[in-house]
């Protein structure tokens, strides 16, 4: 699965030199001004291996294992993990989940990344993204549209917020933690805000896995207030956290990082967890790395943890392959689970919503 992450690599770091060559200088570092986060600062490293956990399995594209939470990856950390809500969109090529991680105590949620086939086209796309979009009720907020839609414009949101209803009811009103990786850590995101903005910020905890930037400074700040108990996981050279690039060209339009980083890196042949000031932009932490070393790899492991999906075919086929056989096995009353899970898949222009207690 290795195949093009090297030379991946430089196709980046040439377009960005090249970039830089034809601008001035870019830097990583944004000059807007931002407002630092008041929260008082925890990081946990069990929480964030049990999550991470959590991050990896949503990439299984075996439903019926992930129904009935018997996948290769949902053991260690996460057994005894009850599902409440699996989510696929074979148009759009998403999937997540919602359910209740009793030794957390909390209702998880895990949205799912870029296909790995898909990840270098996509990261060509991310250095020139710009931002396109304001985000609703926040004066000066820019965001990524791409990021923004899809988990706002899709089933996403709408199938995420009743699972998490209707668990907060049955298990009267425990906290919500939001995790993904990459584009999912993206997605996540603007998942945590959305109900933090609707259950109250005490109640929403986000942790993310080599997410890209999602907005502006001013964003930045607002997510800060409204998500205090957020952290960042980054990792080694990742390249994804880099992206889109901040450039001082275009200070009106840069992306800047929400806080907090925690930057997972090797030091002197030791693992280091550094936990980064509340900027979102530390440059001690992964911004330190030259861009010349930036690495497709560092971004397909976190925490000792592989966060690729198990098939390498295009993600509308596999998931609509995946999707046929877990409807048969569904309607053939094979599978058998101890609660209520709903089910929620949109098939190219056909969504189903179908609720089951077998």
């Amino acid at each position: 699965m290795g195949r093009w992450r090297c030379t991946s690599v430089g196709v980046v770091a040439l377009i960005l030199l090249l970039t830089a060559a034809s601008h001035g200088r870019v830097f990583f570092m944004t000059e807007l001004p931002f407002k630092k986060s008041e929260q008082s600062f925890v990081y946990n490293h069990t929480l964030a291996k049990t999550l991470v956990e959590y991050a990896s399995a949503v990439y299984m594209t075996d439903l019926t294992a992930l129904y009935t939470w018997t996948c290769s990856r949902c053991n260690d950390l996460t057994q005894g993990f009850e599902m409440r809500s699996l989510i696929v969109d074979v148009e759009n090529c998403l999937q997540a989940f919602v359910g209740v991680a009793h030794n957390l105590n909390s209702i998880v949620i895990a949205i799912r990344g870029t296909q790995e086939n898909s990840v270098q086209n996509w990261i060509k796309d991310l250095i020139w993204k710009q931002l396109d979009l304001s985000y609703p009720n926040m004066p000066n907020a820019k965001v990524h549209s791409g990021f923004f839609s899809s988990y706002n414009n899709t089933i996403l949101r709408l199938a995420i917020t009743s699972a998490v209803h209707k668990a907060r009811k049955a298990y009267e009103d425990i906290n919500v933690i939001v995790t993904g990786h990459s584009m999912g850590g993206a997605m996540a995101s603007f998942c945590a805000l959305d109900l933090a903005m609707k259950l109250g910020s005490d109640s929403v905890q986000l942790m993310t896995f080599g997410q890209p930037r999602v907005g502006n400074a001013a964003f930045a700040s607002y997510f800060a207030k409204y998500v205090p108990n957020t952290i960042r996981v980054t990792h080694g050279h990742d390249i994804v956290p880099h992206l889109p690039p901040y450039f001082s060209f275009l200070s009106h339009l840069t992306y800047h990082h929400f806080p907090r980083e925690v930057w997972v890196h090797d030091s002197e042949g030791n693992t280091t967890e550094k936990i980064c000031d509340d900027s979102g932009e530390d440059p001690d932490c992964c911004r330190c790395v030259s861009m010349f070393s930036l690495s497709i790899q560092d971004h397909f492991t976190y925490l000792g943890v592989d966060m690729e999906a198990d098939d390498w075919s295009t993600c509308r086929i596999i998931a609509a392959q995946s999707v046929k056989q877990f409807q048969k096995e569904l309607s053939s009353n094979i599978i058998m689970t101890k609660h209520n899970v709903d089910v929620s898949i949109v098939e190219p222009s056909v969504q189903t919503d179908w609720s089951s207690s077998r």
